[in-house]
């Protein structure tokens, strides 16, 4: 006379938990929706590199990592030969194992963009929606999965936004000279740029990495769940062209996160809100966050394959 008093138990347990699953998937929706309309909307001017509108972002990304319950949520200023300053925001999750949080996961994104530029017609703003607003909302939105656990991560995970990447890696340049971690620490770098829009060379919902072949990283991710696949685009040499290539150069296991598929909005005005994909933004950010989690309790280490460290 039991069953079905267990069985309608037992179907609302699991109605509230794809309830429970579902308001977690309208949560990241918003987040992400919140994050990128006020870094890449008309108020911020597109982030300029060392601009007054890059550290609005930076402060932002700051303030957003200090209300996650993160460590050491703080601005890098760096002064630039100009005269002028550029911003790294950055937070640390402290890891809970004695031993492995004496090791460091690094998660990234750069926050500049092209600014705004004088036309005879009037002011035009590049706002960097895809480039790269949609990889800080994807360093916020680990940060605030991974800061939330019940159980917080085994090792330490450093999230770092990055200023002026578009203008040469200015401040990826500072982070190496004066880390707030030391630099042997870190056991690999995951970069996210350009995650806004999907890339037809591949399937839906996926990213690709750049240097794939290069490591390990990529295709033990992939095992756990991450939708990653090789980068389509070797002649581009995108592992070259972002802020993870200095690190690289440095020995740490280190490469970019992208779905850039070639399209014509780089670097141009078209480059907004209005053509980014959000079910293709969050839905890959979310499928990101258990393999990065396994990534932080493991003790296995990512290695660069013979000849793959540049």
């Amino acid at each position: 006379m039991f069953r079905p008093l267990i069985r309608v138990f037992v179907i609302s347990l699991l109605s509230y938990s794809a309830f429970l699953h579902a308001q977690s998937h309208t949560d990241v929706v918003n987040h992400v929706r919140g994050e990128m309309s006020f870094l890449a909307g008309d108020a911020l001017r597109g982030r300029g590199s060392a601009t007054r509108d890059e550290f609005v972002a930076a402060s932002y990304v700051a303030s957003q990592f200090e209300s996650f319950g993160l460590e050491k949520a703080q601005i890098q200023r760096v002064s630039l030969p100009s005269g002028a300053t550029t911003y790294n925001a950055m937070g640390i999750l402290q890891g809970t194992d004695p031993e492995l949080a004496r090791q460091t996961i690094l998660l990234s994104s750069h926050l500049d963009h092209l600014g705004a530029r004088s036309t005879p017609t009037g002011e035009l703003i590049y706002h960097g929606a895809d480039d790269n607003a949609s990889g800080t909302a994807a360093v916020l939105e680990l940060a605030r999965a991974l800061a939330a656990l019940p159980q917080r991560p085994r090792r330490t995970i450093l999230f770092v936004c990055f200023g002026s990447e578009e203008t040469g890696g200015q401040g990826d340049q500072y982070f190496l000279a004066h880390p707030p971690l030391l630099l042997s620490s870190i056991v690999a770098n995951l970069e996210f740029e350009m995650i806004g829009q999907p890339d037809r060379a591949v399937r839906p919902r996926q990213f690709w990495l750049t240097g794939w072949e290069r490591s390990n990283l990529g295709p033990t991710l992939a095992q756990h769940g991450a939708p990653l696949v090789a980068d389509p685009h070797p002649r581009e040499q995108f592992f070259r062209r972002s802020d993870n290539f200095a690190l690289a150069q440095q020995g740490i296991v280190a490469q970019t996160v992208s779905s850039y598929g070639l399209g014509a909005h780089y670097h141009q005005p078209s480059d907004d809100l209005d053509h980014i994909d959000f079910e293709h933004l969050t839905g890959a950010i979310e499928r990101m966050i258990s393999p990065v989690e396994w990534l932080s309790n493991t003790d296995w280490k990512p290695a660069w394959n013979p000849g793959g460290r540049p």
